[in-house]
């Protein structure tokens, strides 16, 4: 699966992944809507720009090698499009583009990054006060200078001071989906090299956080030379900022610092440990090491009075020595998981195999890329037992729902249900929670539906009990199945909303609404945090790849990965259950 690129409005780069054309198409092509959207235009084009983006980025061909009528026929990329794409393809650059990044300075693209500001404000600051980069902003939220300006006063101040920590807090952090398939590629190629017993990528991209600092990779072999070669000498690498006999530290084309270390097979699992993290489950198990008369290092495990070591091939080695089961890496963040292990009360965590289907996807009928065939052909090809259909609901306008087109799509499911063997479809849709609860049809139209999700689209900066009581009031609604990506956070571009979480939780509990674990890697949605909390309440979750493309279905496992990191079972799963199991709980 091709990574979804991260939102930029610098010019392009070569893709240190390798994916190349097709990654520098669709980020030039967001660029445009970005600028069409700072400068006030049409937002119908703003999202045909986006929607090209992204059919771009996750199509399968080298668009470089495809004509005119190819081009167009990538959904979403019409005849103006693709004489952009080509025009690129044929120049290197987009005279369109060219004049739309003259009239804005990109410090004021950079502004819309920041959560809380969007491209009009960011526009407006600029031709008002001069504000032409984040550092300018800050400043002027300082010296107070925004108040004068019409929508800004002390509380727009905060949201952007928090904001602006936001953006800062991601610039050199690299979504988990981008650092998953950077490290399967190193560890694929060091895995080839002679001498190489094993290798593993280590650090917060195994425990499953949702971006990494840097990356970890893990080799075990007698003669390190080889590996440190091949690793220095990567397509990927433009710089090598060490090298040694065990550990060697380079940075990729596009900034990523990624360190390999080279151990002696004997301390393997002492050393894959260690390098996992966190730092604080180390600390744990360090103390019960010594307790045990025992010294446990990156190095390996030795006898503390006479230092000999302890052969630890294996983790389960290393664990088992300090009298504990294996404990998975995503619980590894001192968070109860060493008790538990010492009661032998660890989850059995979700997996992705343990999926039996998707419940919150979309299709070309809303914002989707692809046909509701070719999603279903592409959902049956994962091996699901069931999977449903959700497209927008008339209140996000610019979908441009009606309840004509929704009936006419739930003819084509039973259509298509009925040659499709082995996959149940579901007709469901993806509600708008709007400002006071409500969703956008009526109890009878809804109740025809298989599964109904809600999820909050707009008013994200109401304040928190209002926000409460609106989540309260979609999960009290007896029509709503699912909340979708609760927290409404976008990774480095939109803070979560405000809530009483546990008020929330504690409805979803008592009315039995499950909380989505949103897949995207841009979403993440619930928090690993939220969803331990949410788990105490006794809320059910359903993992979901909110899919708008077929490349999207392949996010499911970064969603797992962050269920695992929640302590999920595969019973608090309802995606997990049989179908006549799920069925019940739909209908209740």
């Amino acid at each position: 699966m091709r990574p979804q690129r991260k939102r930029r409005c610098a010019p392009v780069a070569i893709s240190f992944l390798g994916v190349g054309v097709n990654d520098d198409i669709a980020a030039l092509l967001q660029e445009y809507a970005d600028l069409l959207s700072i400068t006030g235009g049409d937002a119908f084009k703003v999202r045909a720009y986006e929607r090209a983006a992204r059919a771009v980025g996750g199509h399968g061909q080298d668009v470089s090698q495809l004509d005119a009528k190819q081009l167009k026929a990538i959904p979403g990329v019409g005849a103006s499009i693709a004489d952009k794409v080509a025009e690129y393809l044929r120049t290197g650059k987009v005279e369109a583009v060219e004049q739309a990044r003259a009239k804005i300075p990109a410090g004021v693209r950079e502004l819309t990054g920041i959560p809380a500001l969007g491209p009009k404000r960011a526009l407006l600051v600029y031709e008002e006060l001069g504000v032409d980069s984040v550092e300018a902003l800050a400043s002027a939220i300082d010296e107070r200078r925004l108040r004068g300006l019409k929508g800004f006063g002390p509380k727009s101040e905060e949201k952007l001071l928090h904001g602006i920590e936001l953006l800062r807090a991601a610039t050199g952090r690299v979504p988990v989906d981008v650092a998953t398939e950077l490290a399967q590629s190193l560890v694929a190629r060091l895995s080839e090299v002679d001498g190489c017993v094993r290798c593993a990528y280590a650090g917060s991209l195994r425990r499953r956080k949702e971006t990494v600092g840097d990356l970890d990779i893990l080799a075990a072999a007698e003669d390190s030379g080889p590996l440190m070669a091949a690793f220095a000498e990567h397509g990927s690498v433009a710089e090598v900022i060490g090298r040694g006999a065990t550990k060697t530290s380079v940075r990729t084309t596009d900034g990523v610092q990624v360190d390999l270390r080279v151990v002696p097979p004997a301390a393997w699992g002492a050393a894959l440990q260690y390098f996992t993290g966190s730092k604080e489950h180390n600390i744990r198990t360090r103390e019960i090491a010594v307790r045990k008369k025992l010294k446990l290092s990156e190095y390996g495990l030795f006898h503390a009075k006479s230092g000999r070591r302890i052969k630890v091939e294996t983790e389960e080695d290393v664990y088992a020595r300090l009298g504990l089961p294996w404990i998975p890496p995503p619980l590894r963040e001192d968070r109860g998981e060493v008790e538990a292990a010492q009661k032998d009360e660890l989850p059995r965590l979700v997996t992705e195999d343990d999926l039996r289907g998707d419940l919150h996807t979309h299709t070309d009928l809303t914002d989707g890329l692809d046909s509701l065939e070719t999603m279903v052909a592409a959902a049956k090809k994962r091996g699901y037992a069931y999977y449903a259909i959700t497209d927008h609901a008339p209140d996000l306008r610019m979908q441009r729902m009606t309840k004509q087109k929704m009936l006419a799509q739930r003819e084509q499911v039973a259509k298509l249900d009925a040659k499709t063997k082995g996959m149940k479809l579901l007709h469901g849709t993806e509600l708008n929670i709007g400002p006071d609860g409500s969703v956008d049809w009526p109890g009878d139209f809804l109740a025809a539906f298989d599964v109904c999700v809600a999820s909050v689209h707009s008013h994200f900066d109401q304040p928190k009990d209002e926000m409460t009581r609106r989540f309260i009031a979609a999960a009290e609604n007896p029509h709503v199945h699912i909340i979708g990506h609760p927290t409404t956070r976008k990774a480095g571009k939109r803070p979560g909303v405000e809530a009483d979480w546990d008020a929330v939780f504690a409805a979803c509990a008592r009315t039995d609404t499950a909380l989505e674990v949103n897949a995207h890697p841009n979403r993440l949605d619930l928090p690993d945090d939220l969803i331990l909390r949410a788990r105490e309440h006794g809320v059910r979750f359903s993992v979901d790849s909110d899919s708008h493309s077929v490349p999207d279905l392949g996010n499911m496992r970064y969603g797992v990965g962050i269920a695992q990191r929640g302590w999920l079972t595969p019973d608090d799963v309802i995606n997990t259950w049989p179908l006549q199991k799920l069925r019940r709980f739909l209908k209740r």
